[in-house]
């Protein structure tokens, strides 16, 4: 079954990056939709099936914490795993971020690999 997957960050360059780093999975793919911000991840989000969001903390008009508060407020997008990857790795962040039920991290730079590894762990037995 392949997975939609819907990219936050204001860089395309991590778009392009993160884009081919998927590409190179084993993971098979649908869709994957792009974002520059969180308002525009939750309209991609309301508008398309996603399986998961791969989305920056540091973003303008709506950074990453917000999107995924907003996320986890809306029934209809509550249960899509979210898997943050960013340069910040402050610990009082991540409990933000947990509390939220944020459980996967990736630290930038990243590697094809630990995408993979992300991504699995993140979509769980939906993915085998």
């Amino acid at each position: 079954m392949p997975f939609n997957i819907l990219i936050v960050d204001d860089s395309k360059i991590v778009h392009a990056m993160l884009t081919q780093a998927l590409e190179m999975t084993d993971i098979e793919l649908g869709e994957i939709f792009h974002a520059m911000n969180g308002r525009e991840g939750l309209d991609l989000l309301r508008r398309h099936s996603v399986d998961l969001v791969l989305s920056d903390i540091h973003m303008p008009e709506m950074d990453g914490v917000e999107m995924v508060e907003q996320v986890r407020l809306d029934e209809s997008l509550r249960s899509i795993p979210i898997v943050v990857i960013s340069s910040e790795g402050s610990r009082k962040r991540m409990e933000q971020l947990r509390e939220n039920g944020v459980q996967y991290f990736i630290r930038k730079p990243f590697t094809p690999e630990k995408i993979n590894e992300s991504i699995r762990q993140a979509m769980g037995e939906d993915y085998d």
